[in-house]
């Protein structure tokens, strides 16, 4: 048996969304004999100057960190440039390192990093499996990011082809497999394994073992809270205006855990509406998730509509693990939709319907029993689709599937990838 290959910006030790879990399945391959090569960046997500070893084993894995510029995601211009120069290592890093039937796991960090390897693969004549946590150019054009959409049609082409190419193009949902569809991609190479979390390290709390609660002075309180990236892709518009609605309403707090893009305007909004009911906590260290994620009675998820099957929130499956419930504002009809309706562990509303969100939120303070029931089946089906052991397993069947299909294609006999593999 070959090796298997993931390409990533990051890795550990970093602790961004993309590095926690394809550092979680990297460790768990590796940790059941197998060759891991993980070829990433020398920077750390919240430190671009960060100098990490250019080579080392971590856990049975073999990490290569391939030189790139260093200016972070402050400039647009500079992260791009980083981007440009991890595309240039990283493939000639893989042109070193490929040989027949390796696989190769390309995330989408950077974005359009399935073409560069798609080219790599096919030259080196290894197998391909593109790891889809987001779709470019369109997040880009529904963003206005400068002179995407001038460029857009001829990207979209040139990662089609690349996602064509592959053996096997995993996404993260429902609505993202679709989106595939609809650009050509064949059902039979594309396959639905969401994110995860780690039960082990996020259970539920009660409120009355949650140190948090009097630390944060939140006792007696009904905590409506909002945990993670605040980025331009989320809506908290209707989140304010509901606060607004509520802030003769003392027992009900709103708590926003994270950072990002728009921290600075709903800081700035919140003072200027002179809200009291509304707090903010910075980024929580992995020691203290099962704290932070216990605290609220029920968590808060935004995405705008027209990213619907672009993007999936990573913030259910902590929640999930959490036991808490989730109210999402965005599409009813959403991948996040989907699964509250599904499992019965929250509620929807549209974008601009602050009223009926603020009518929900008083509604279940005073009824918290449903707030309860909702938390424990929303941990059920955590315990049963979204745990990461769940996950992990699904991986692993699908690398095994795409090498099993490989060789029984080198002996002539052709082979699909099936799609009941992790297809839910």
């Amino acid at each position: 048996m070959g090796k298997t290959i993931f390409v990533n910006r990051y890795f550990y030790p970093d602790h961004s969304a993309t590095s926690q879990l394809l550092s979680d399945l990297a460790f768990d391959l590796a940790s059941r004999g197998q060759d891991i090569h993980v070829i990433t960046g020398g920077q750390l997500y919240t430190d671009p100057r960060a100098s990490l070893l250019s080579e080392e084993v971590i856990r049975g894995v073999h990490v290569h960190r391939v030189r790139t510029s260093r200016f972070g995601r402050g400039s647009l211009w500079g992260r791009m440039l980083d981007y440009l120069t991890f595309y240039a290592g990283a493939t000639w890093r893989l042109l070193r390192s490929i040989r027949p039937s390796d696989v190769v796991v390309a995330k989408t960090d950077p974005p359009m990093m399935s073409v560069c390897a798609a080219w790599a693969v096919a030259l080196k004549r290894g197998l391909l499996v593109n790891w889809v946590q987001d779709l470019f150019p369109e997040v880009a054009g529904v963003l206005d990011v400068s002179g995407v959409r001038y460029v857009a049609p001829l990207l979209r082409r040139v990662r089609n082809g690349s996602l064509r190419k592959a053996q096997a193009n995993v996404v993260l949902g429902t609505i993202m497999a679709q989106r595939l569809r609809d650009e050509g991609v064949p059902s039979d190479r594309i396959t639905v394994i969401e994110n995860w979390a780690d039960g082990d390290l996020i259970r539920p709390v009660l409120k009355e073992d949650n140190p948090l609660v009097r630390e944060w002075q939140l006792e007696g309180k009904f905590v409506l809270g909002y945990s993670g990236n605040m980025g331009q892709v989320h809506e908290f518009q209707t989140m304010v205006e509901a606060a607004d609605l509520l802030k003769a309403a003392e027992e009900v707090v709103f708590l926003f855990i994270g950072d990002g893009a728009g921290r600075c305007w709903l800081e700035a909004e919140v003072a200027a509406r002179g809200l009291t009911n509304v707090q903010f906590r910075p980024y929580q260290p992995a020691d203290r998730l099962r704290w932070s994620l216990s605290l609220p009675d029920v968590h808060l998820i935004s995405l705008r509509p027209a990213l619907e099957g672009l993007i999936v929130p990573s913030k259910f499956y902590g929640i999930a693990a959490a036991g808490r419930p989730v109210i999402y504002v965005g599409d009813p009809d959403g991948e996040i939709s989907r699964i509250l309706q599904r499992e019965q562990c929250g509620w929807s509303f549209s974008i601009g319907n602050a009223e009926g969100l603020a009518g929900r939120i008083l509604s279940l303070s005073d009824e918290r029993h449903q707030v309860i029931e909702a938390g424990l089946r929303a941990r059920r089906a955590f315990d049963r689709q979204y745990a990461r052991a769940h996950a992990l397993q699904t991986w692993r069947a699908l690398l095994e599937a795409v090498l099993a299909a490989a060789l029984r294609s080198d002996e002539g006999v052709a082979q699909k990838i099936p799609v009941a593999v992790g297809d839910k």
